[in-house]
């Protein structure tokens, strides 16, 4: 393991876990990768640091958030908290976001910079949000990105609230924007109710490399609002990414976020060399991750080893100037006739292959609930009871609880629920990608 870092940024560490042994002829390599940025102290500073920070949160103001009232009044007040959480010098905007998109603060086609004369006048500005309208989730985005694009923040962010599904605009027109927007700015997208969809929400933010949630009660808006800003304020390194150097004859099949959350990074993928290619990773604060990695090497003979891929973490560099390389890991391969060797599963491996699997039978699950299909809802969702149960997963088998009777967790024996409550059910889709880390023995 080797770190690099200058003496004002966080520091990164990478490491691997892997069992390197493969039986004679087998091919394909699997490795947790684990990085962690420590050092950056961002939890005494009062200004946003070095290189800056933006962010611009769009609220939804379409004439369904006026029903129940409290989901507007939820929606001024928790945005209002978000701006008291900004650092000074950060700069900042408000979105109204109905079928257009319109600046509420400071209305300028700019970011103000935040200190407390903008703070008080966003607060000021939020009273007179009020809500009509369509959702056109696509032109809230687009009018982010050309705010955030005009300045020269180092970190750039959005926030989106929504309470409704994306009615006003072709869900091409969605998909083509987030394309766009992406490797531009990082967003965390919010569902508060229980009348938006999921697929949207959690698309949003995979798309931009941020975090979905709901917020089925909108008198939450405020705590989540503020965590999510404090988690914005702590970021000091954007655009980092994840590259990945494979020998000649070997080529990745994935890479694949597992903690703390599945985001698979496969298809995103840009080719840096021609035997190396680099996965966006978005932007850091103190924080640690965990990447799945599967390389396809040649086949080889018994006592045959070889550098199947090396993980290195970037950070891009000045303009004309290589990107900084933060830290690096090796993945190796070594071929042996020792079957226990080589039939052994790494532990972290061998965890995060099982809640990616959990994930996925959550929402193949869901699915087929939805579909009407009782005998495949309760084998996945059946499965999914026994992964938590066995990898630890506490609070994805509580959200389990509410959508099946669990009648033996270990062997994965439910019955669906009757009825489930659509708040209950949201929840659980929207958090399966959430995962718990490898425990400790």
């Amino acid at each position: 393991m080797a770190n690099f870092a200058k003496p004002s940024a966080p520091r990164f560490s990478v490491e691997v876990y892997q069992n390197e042994f493969l039986s004679e002829g087998a091919r394909d390599v699997h490795a947790i990768v684990t990085v962690t940025s420590t050092g950056g102290a961002t939890a005494t500073r009062t200004a946003v640091a070095p290189g800056g920070a933006a962010v611009v949160i769009m609220v939804d103001c379409s004439g369904s958030m006026e029903y129940p009232p409290d989901k507007m009044r939820g929606a001024r007040e928790a945005t209002a908290a978000a701006v008291d959480t900004l650092r000074d010098g950060t700069a900042f905007a408000v979105i109204d976001g109905t079928h257009v998109a319109r600046e509420v603060y400071p209305r300028q086609g700019r970011l103000a910079i935040a200190d407390a004369t903008t703070r008080a006048q966003a607060k000021e500005a939020l009273r007179g949000l009020t809500s009509g309208g369509g959702t056109a989730i696509g032109t809230w985005l687009r009018l982010a990105d050309g705010l955030l694009r005009g300045s020269t923040a180092a970190i750039r962010h959005g926030i989106l609230l929504t309470d409704g599904r994306n009615e006003h605009e072709d869900p091409a027109v969605l998909r083509a924007t987030l394309d766009a927007c992406a490797g531009r700015f990082t967003c965390d997208a919010r569902g508060v109710g229980t009348d938006w969809e999921v697929k949207e929400v959690t698309g949003i933010a995979s798309a931009l490399l941020g975090t979905a949630d709901i917020v089925a009660d909108p008198a939450r808006l405020t705590e989540d609002f503020t965590h999510m800003m404090e988690k914005v304020m702590g970021k000091e390194v954007a655009d980092v990414s994840l590259r990945l150097w494979t020998p000649v004859g070997a080529e990745v099949l994935y890479v694949k976020q597992v903690a703390p959350a599945v985001q698979d990074l496969t298809e995103r993928r840009t080719e840096a060399s021609p035997r190396a290619g680099d996965y966006p990773t978005g932007s850091w604060g103190d924080e640690s991750r965990e990447y799945h990695v599967c390389v396809r090497v040649p086949g080889a003979s018994v006592g045959q080893e070889m550098l199947a891929a090396r993980a290195a973490l970037l950070m891009p560099g000045a303009p004309g100037e290589d990107p900084a390389v933060l830290a690096q890991g090796l993945v190796r391969a070594v071929w042996t006739d020792d079957l226990a060797a080589s039939t052994a599963i790494n532990p972290q491996v061998a965890h995060y292959t099982g809640q990616a699997e959990l994930a996925q039978a959550i929402q193949q699950g869901l699915e087929a609930r939805k579909l009407g299909d009782v005998d495949g809802a309760t084998a996945k969702l059946g499965r999914a009871v026994q992964l938590a149960s066995s990898s630890g997963n506490a609070d994805t088998a509580k959200l389990l609880s509410k959508v099946v009777d669990v009648v033996d967790a270990a062997a994965g024996t439910v019955r669906l629920k009757a009825k489930v409550a659509d708040a209950d059910e949201m929840t659980l889709e929207t958090r399966s990608t959430q995962t718990v880390r490898v425990r400790k023995s």
